[in-house]
């Protein structure tokens, strides 16, 4: 790895956060107050809302298992993460204290990552890290191009059946943080998949700048110990893990002083002006 600076770097403090704050979300677990707890099965996805304010932890409740992850503002759900622009504003592999950047012409952070039981993992000896946004979900029409066959509990239509329920469809799911995928870069610059380091109890928790909608898969791969696709590839059924989901509301004494972060200021003008009437 390479030390070459990394191209967006802020003035003023744009991409500053503040880390005392989320360290005592994170912290102060006896404030949080319990609203939602559920557990997604193996090869299925479900759609529920995280209010401004809350917390949501994702957890291996069973050890190793993938987990892909859309969010929405739940009020629009035009704004939604930005898996390009969040790999560009943080890292292509998040943890604690990134953040998870919308689309335009919002460009705001929707959520901030509290805590994260994998954030020692760092870099193993393949270059593999954890947390990815490097890759997207698991999709039937790729699986139909690379084996010929067809097969309907792929992430993307897990997350396509989980978000009907709230008016979204298949055009809406987007570009996924994989929760708990260790991935990266080969020597030939090839996208490369590992079995997932994640054990019983792990979790990946964040917190809901502006009221959210968020949908997860428990990916068909399972931990991907299993290749998918290619010479070696198997049944990975029995590597398949269902997932935790639990949302908490800390208490309005750790809130004080947050509010939820403006949309972009541009002007959106794009060096358009209008037309006058006559001329």
């Amino acid at each position: 790895m390479g030390n070459y600076p990394a191209a967006y770097q802020a003035n003023a403090g744009a991409l500053d956060v503040d880390r005392a704050f989320y360290r005592r979300i994170a912290e102060e677990t006896d404030s949080l107050r319990p609203s939602e707890s559920f557990v997604i099965p193996i090869r299925d996805a479900t759609a529920w809302t995280v209010p401004a304010g809350s917390v949501c932890r994702i957890v291996a409740v069973q050890g190793a298992q993938v987990g892909d992850l859309n969010i929405w503002n739940r009020h629009n759900p035009r704004e939604r993460m930005w898996a390009a622009r969040t790999r560009q504003l943080q890292r292509a592999h998040v943890s604690t204290y990134d953040r998870l950047w919308s689309t335009l012409p919002y460009l705001r952070p929707l959520a901030t990552i509290t805590n994260d039981t994998l954030a020692d993992y760092g870099t193993d000896s393949d270059g593999g890290r954890v947390h990815d946004l490097l890759g997207t979900r698991c999709d039937p029409y790729v699986n139909r191009m690379l084996t010929g066959e067809d097969f309907d509990f792929h992430c993307h239509s897990n997350l396509t059946r989980a978000v009907l329920r709230y008016g979204l469809t298949e055009f809406d799911v987007h570009d996924v943080l994989n929760v708990f995928q260790c991935t990266g870069l080969n020597d030939a610059d090839r996208y490369f998949m590992k079995a997932c380091p994640a054990r019983q109890g792990d979790f990946l928790e964040f917190f809901a700048e502006v009221d959210l909608l968020c949908a997860l898969s428990t990916c068909p791969g399972g931990d991907l110990s299993v290749p998918l696709w290619g010479p070696d590839a198997g049944d990975p059924l029995p590597v398949c893990r269902p997932l935790g989901v639990r949302v908490h509301r800390p208490s309005p004494e750790l809130l004080a002083g947050w509010s939820s972060p403006p949309v972009a200021g541009y002007a959106n003008r794009h060096g358009m002006r209008m037309p006058r009437w006559g001329g």
